[in-house]
């Protein structure tokens, strides 16, 4: 039985690492990819968990496999193209950490990943099902993944959803948008950027963005995060924010995905219905994922800066 799994890309980041003697760029290469670092973040938690996807039978494609062995987190799905190479992404960051991408994936091998591939045995046998809107970018993978969805359903896992906007990697912003409402359909609980939430409800107002994407799709319960400030929350009873927590920030890469494993952690913790979930509940989730989070970015990139159960456990003492 898996606590999570995951599906999705699994990628190279490569983040900037100082400049070389002429002066140019130099990149160190990351394990990267947002389903990847959620479920990094849940193992570090001490969570059972597993992967679902497609890399290239190439160097880089089997040092990720290698990573996500050494994080302890099953395998058996990954599997491996022998026509398209690994997804690489170039990370770009600006002087307070933050950053954006540049992505080589025309194809890239996450999004060959096949409707005959997923293994249903693997999702029934999970509490919860993670899937993000990058797989939904192209085919085949988007039916792979539509497919994946039909099995959570089916076997009443929980679902959780990050819509996760790269706009560059989409045809259109209108596909975009449609294909990631399309997500919404399926998910239980949603984390979502600022951003993103405008970019679907076409309103930045937390409070008014998330009730209406509440209302369409009966979505239990959405995060909404908000950088350095933290997080708004709604259920169907409360909603309510969380400050976040004051760090240095070197790379906010991998930030929101650690959040988001911060907060399944905290659900399969809890092992509540998420409709009985109370203020309090929701506050102490929050919390603990802010500060998943905020650990996260105290390093470069996003796996190698996860932080472990006893440091997330120091840290929120250190600044309860």
């Amino acid at each position: 039985m898996f606590d999570v799994t995951a599906l999705g890309e699994l990628l190279i980041d490569f983040t900037p690492s100082g400049h070389s003697e002429k002066g140019n760029g130099l990149f160190e290469t990351n394990p990267g990819g947002a389903p990847a670092n959620v479920l990094v973040a849940l193992s570090r938690l001490n969570k059972k968990t597993a992967f679902i996807g497609k890399v290239g039978h190439d160097r880089f494609g089997h040092m990720l496999k290698g990573v996500l062995q050494t994080q302890n987190i099953d395998t058996s799905n990954l599997l491996f193209s022998e026509t398209v190479n690994t997804t690489l992404a170039f990370v770009h960051l600006d002087e307070k950490g933050d950053r954006s991408f540049s992505f080589y994936r025309n194809p890239g091998a996450d999004i060959m990943l096949e409707e005959a591939e997923i293994n249903e045995d693997t999702i029934k046998h999970s509490c919860i099902f993670h899937f993000g809107s990058l797989s939904l970018t192209n085919e085949p993978s988007a039916t792979a993944t539509f497919t994946a969805l039909h099995f959570a359903k089916k076997h009443k896992v929980l679902i959780s959803y990050d819509p996760n906007l790269r706009i560059p990697l989409w045809r259109s912003l209108d596909d975009a948008k449609r294909q990631i409402l399309k997500g919404f359909e399926y998910a239980d609980i949603v984390k979502i950027s600022e951003e993103e939430l405008e970019f679907l409800t076409g309103s930045r107002d937390v409070l008014k963005g998330t009730e209406a994407l509440q209302e369409q799709f009966g979505t239990a319960v959405i995060f909404v995060t908000l950088g350095s400030e933290g997080c708004f929350y709604r259920s169907k009873t409360t909603n309510g924010s969380k400050e976040g927590f004051q760090v240095s920030a070197v790379d906010t890469t991998g930030a929101g995905d650690a959040f988001v494993g911060g907060i399944l952690y905290q659900i399969l913790e809890m092992n509540k219905p998420l409709d009985r979930l109370h203020a309090a509940d929701l506050e102490k989730m929050v919390t603990f994922a802010n500060a998943v989070g905020a650990l996260t970015t105290e390093g470069k990139g996003g796996i190698p800066s996860i932080p472990t159960i006893e440091q997330v456990e120091r840290f929120l003492k250190k600044n309860s």
